[in-house]
């Protein structure tokens, strides 16, 4: 197995500039930073890839086309890789709306997946649609001996929980540790089964339990 599934984060939207908890479909676009960004990310990719999807959220769309402009590698559209819903909080910006969130998502990391906020998802309720996802993908494109990587434009909340799940990375670490617009997770799949991270970001393993905080900005 030589490719890796590397999640990556859209570029920068209106919501991440004002602190809004966007997370109903389709959701707001990117900014002109946005689009840039997504360029830029296209453009430096030293392969392209050997798939490329992205969610149903219009920002994950409009980040895969620039990267679809740049690598030639045509993108496509896959059900249950977008954001964590959160009901009566979507649309807020308010710190207590955003601490409310957090104290849920942090019990996530830590292994109790049934909290929610009120009328959004669990924990479990997102793993269960975004695994099989995952499950499928490495079926399909990362065990037939092919080469290349499948990437998945995807969303901050997300795929960080997904990242904690399938490795041994762990909670302070990926709850410490949110993703800037466009940074990845690289999960490489290990043989009979299980991933490996390779990046979190702007980290390599080994992947400390001491992180910093950095700017709050946990979702999209």
């Amino acid at each position: 197995m030589t490719g890796k599934l590397v999640l990556v984060r859209h570029g920068e939207t209106e919501g991440n500039v004002a602190k809004i908890l966007d997370t109903k479909l389709p959701g707001l676009p990117l900014t002109e930073r946005g689009a840039a960004q997504a360029k830029a990310f296209g453009a430096n990719l030293l392969t392209p890839p050997r798939a490329l999807f992205h969610s149903r959220a219009l920002r994950a769309r409009q980040t895969a086309s620039y990267i679809e402009a740049a690598t030639g590698i045509a993108a496509l559209e896959r059900d249950g890789i977008h954001e964590v819903q959160l009901g009566e909080l979507d649309g807020q910006s308010s710190q207590e709306a955003h601490d409310r969130f957090q104290a849920v998502y942090r019990l996530w990391h830590e292994g109790q997946l049934t909290g929610r906020t009120p009328g959004g998802e669990s924990g479990q309720d997102v793993l269960d649609r975004f695994l099989p996802e995952v499950a499928r993908l490495r079926a399909e494109y990362l065990e037939d001996g092919g080469t290349g990587n499948v990437l998945l434009v995807t969303h901050g909340a997300a795929m960080r929980l997904v990242g904690k799940t399938l490795t041994r990375v762990a909670p302070p670490f990926t709850t410490n540790n949110h993703l800037d617009n466009t940074e990845t997770i690289e999960l490489a799949p290990l043989p009979g089964g299980g991933w490996e991270c390779v990046r979190w970001g702007r980290f390599t393993p080994p992947f400390g339990d001491k992180a910093e905080s950095g700017a709050d900005d946990p979702m999209g």
